[in-house]
């Protein structure tokens, strides 16, 4: 069996924001949808299960697990938290939080899912990523794992390429999610300032996000790998 097709589709963090749109567009799109997080999904999902992410072998035996069950030629890695903090006041114990939550999952899910894409003879990996990674303040860890989450990304893009695998990043810029809210109160200065700056003058919308994703795990993108898509109504062209 040769070429890519939509089969099975693993969001991590899939349930909630950007997750969830993300999770409802690919079965729209006709992927089987597993979700793996800590909640249940806020949206129908084929599958799902409950897993701390933070906890690597946990997450590889349910990911050997998957990997022996469905045909899953699509991965999103979702997954990621905010500790805002400038560098003066930043916790380094939170180094690792960061990590083994915004980064290590992509590694781990990766490794299980690419002998079913090889064999199913294609795949799609998505890193869901930040406009931080162009810098902002206040975000030392978490621009560290994203930044890192787009160089590994171009790295497994050149490696997979040869196997029909293609390995892509979407970078939202401000989306008006629970947690965006959470860091930046409705109402406040600094919060209406960072809408004002936003070319097309609004906030972003999970389905903004989840439109780029759906691009990237379509059967007719395989011939774009190793990009990062920004998607920030226009914040990083300036």
């Amino acid at each position: 069996m040769s070429g890519f097709s939509r089969r099975a589709a693993v969001i991590t963090g899939g349930s909630n924001g950007i997750g969830a749109a993300i999770t409802q567009r690919l079965r729209a799109d006709g992927f089987r949808t597993i979700v793996l997080d800590l909640m249940e999904p806020a949206c129908p999902a084929d599958r799902f299960h409950k897993v701390d992410l933070a906890e690597a072998d946990a997450l590889a035996g349910l990911c050997a697990m998957l990997a022996a069950e469905e045909e899953v030629t699509c991965l999103v890695n979702n997954a990621g938290i905010v500790v805002p903090a400038a560098l003066e006041e930043l916790e380094l114990a939170d180094f690792d939080r960061l990590m083994h939550i915004n980064l290590r999952p992509s590694i781990v899910c990766a490794r299980a899912f690419l002998p079913v894409m090889k064999a199913l003879g294609g795949g799609r990996i998505v890193m869901n990523t930040s406009r931080v990674t162009k810098g902002k303040e206040l975000r030392t860890l978490y621009s560290a794992t994203k930044g890192a989450a787009q160089s590994m990304a171009r790295t497994w893009a050149l490696e997979l390429g040869q196997h029909g695998i293609t390995v892509n990043c979407v970078a939202p810029g401000p989306i008006a999610t629970d947690a965006f809210w959470r860091n930046n109160p409705p109402g406040a200065e600094r919060t209406q300032e960072i809408i004002n700056r936003v070319p097309v003058r609004r906030l972003g919308t999970g389905e903004d996000v989840a439109n780029a994703v759906s691009f990237f795990c379509a059967p007719e993108a395989g011939f774009v790998t190793g990009q990062t898509l920004f998607v920030c109504g226009g914040v990083t062209a300036g």
